[in-house]
């Protein structure tokens, strides 16, 4: 028999066994036609990354790892985080700063690397985890949760620096990798140290693009283009090697060519401190960039409009009792191409607040980001707050304290409802749930739950009940020696959930 038969036989076979198959579970046809509807799922698998969190020997960083508690997610399930390879300036050597070497000199491919052992490893959802680390040591993480542990999976890295360039409270939410990143924001000015970094999770090498947008447009840079950034690896770029160029305001485009990153810009001032710049929302028509505190001495916004057109836009602020134009900045307007930059001074004035962007006219995409600096003199500090997606279904932020943590809630459009929940503490503490009501174009600086014999740090989980879309933001206060060292994290949505279809069968597609 030869080989053209039996490929007959076993095609006969196969289609005999399909529709078999076929005839057992045909659809009746008499019922009455239904359309499918998509069902909300958790997601099955999160990948977060972890930038190495400073160069200082004076830095102390916590991590801090939560997953909220959601149904139909079964029992298994892990969630952990391991180190990443740092690499040197010179691309030579690579470290995983906790077990020494992890892979040979220009080991690009990751052949021969060993993986490392697992810094941190959550225990059950519902509960956060912390672990600290001190000085210049602390590596890169790059971290996976399944099962259980994937959906709205959170975790903060908290760093604080006693002196030096970029003193102060640093805080950033670890981030997914992905393929694309607006920064605006960013500096390559004499008084400032600005690194993107570019932590690649996967087994296979990244390559990316890196472009930079001043008041006059893009600027030649020297080394931004095809960076090849090595797998389970964190690549920091200074940005003022990329170019000779000494701009305030700058706005900084990642392109991922081929492989997924996670990216994020740690912005180190030498005299006003510093934070983690992270990524804009998606270039829209209308932002949001909730969650500006009220003894904010000064507030600067940057935007930037990547497409061809130029963009004019409202600026408002959300305030408690209302939407307000900041007087002489009514409105703004971006050239296509270009960055933009306002200072609105002390435009809190004592009260919680939400800048609030909308087109003038036509809606054209932009980016945004607003830089504020804290307290006087020498005891000055800096955060930036990106432009954010709206809470959603839920959203989680975490390494909140007894003292020192405020949440702001902004319904920029709508009257909105909304349930916050306060999760255990890290060392004990029970639970607590708080519901509030947002009136339309406020920003409410609400009185967050706390555990109950809270011991360690907690989560804050926000959930909407109704009414229109909410965004939010977290704010940590830590006096030191002076300074009035604070952070800004947002309440992006978590996605922990996703739309799965249900399909019926269509035994039509066996007549094609």
């Amino acid at each position: 028999m030869n080989r053209t038969t039996l490929s007959l036989i076993a095609g006969a076979t196969a289609l005999a066994a399909v529709t078999g198959f076929a005839a057992v579970t045909s659809p009746d046809t008499s019922a009455p036609d239904t359309t499918a509807t998509a069902a909300e799922l958790p997601v099955e698998r999160t990948s977060l990354t972890c930038p190495t969190p400073s160069v200082s020997d004076l830095a102390e960083t916590t991590y801090t790892s939560f997953t909220p508690v959601t149904k139909g997610t079964g029992s298994d399930g892990k969630a952990e985080l391991r180190p990443a390879i740092t690499e040197s300036a010179d691309g030579e050597d690579a470290k995983d700063g906790k077990t020494g070497k992890a892979s040979g000199k220009g080991d690009k491919d990751g052949k021969g690397e060993k993986e490392a052992k697992a810094f941190l490893t959550a225990k059950e959802p519902g509960k956060p985890l912390a672990e600290d680390v001190s000085g210049s040591d602390s590596p890169a993480l790059v971290g996976t949760a399944d099962g259980k542990f994937a959906p709205g999976w959170t975790v903060q890295q908290t760093t604080e620096v006693a002196a030096g360039t970029g003193r102060g409270l640093l805080g950033a939410a670890c981030t997914a990798p992905d393929t694309d990143f607006w920064f605006p924001g960013a500096s390559t000015a004499a008084d400032r140290t600005d690194y993107v970094h570019l932590v690649n999770p996967d087994d296979s090498a990244a390559v990316v693009d890196i472009e930079l947008y001043g008041r006059d447009g893009a600027l030649e840079t020297t080394t931004g283009e095809g960076i090849t950034v090595a797998p389970h690896s964190d690549d920091p770029v200074l940005l003022s090697t990329l170019t000779t160029e000494k701009l305030d305001n700058v706005t900084v485009h990642v392109s991922v060519r081929s492989g997924r990153v996670g990216a994020s810009v740690q912005a180190l001032d030498d005299k006003l401190g510093g934070d983690w710049l992270g990524a804009s929302v998606d270039p829209a028509g209308s932002l949001v960039i909730p969650g500006i505190p009220k003894d904010a001495t000064a507030v600067r916004l940057i935007a930037f409009a990547p497409g061809d057109a130029d963009a004019d836009l409202k600026v408002r602020l959300a305030s408690p009792t209302g939407q307000i134009t900041p007087a002489g900045n009514e409105t703004l307007h971006l050239k296509a191409g270009m960055t933009g930059a306002v200072d609105l001074g002390d435009v809190m004035r004592g009260e919680p607040g939400s800048l609030v962007l909308t087109p003038t006219g036509r809606s054209v995409p932009v980016v945004a980001a607003v830089r504020v600096v804290r307290g006087k003199g020498a005891g000055q500090e800096t955060a930036f707050i990106p432009a954010t997606r709206p809470v959603g279904t839920r959203a989680t932020v975490v390494d909140n304290r007894a003292k020192g943590t405020t949440l702001s809630l902004t319904a920029p459009f709508g009257a909105a409802e909304v349930k916050v929940t306060a999760s255990a503490g890290s060392e004990g503490g029970t639970p607590a749930t708080k519901s509030f009501t947002l009136k339309a174009g406020t920003t409410q600086q609400v009185e967050a739950p706390v555990p109950s014999g809270l011991k360690g740090t907690y989560a804050l989980t926000v959930e909407s009940v109704s009414g229109g879309e909410v965004h939010g933001a977290r704010t940590i206060t830590d006096a030191q020696d002076g300074v009035s060292a604070f952070t800004v994290q947002t309440l992006p949505d978590d996605r922990g959930t996703v739309a799965v279809p249900k399909a019926d069968q269509d035994l039509s597609v066996l007549q094609q």
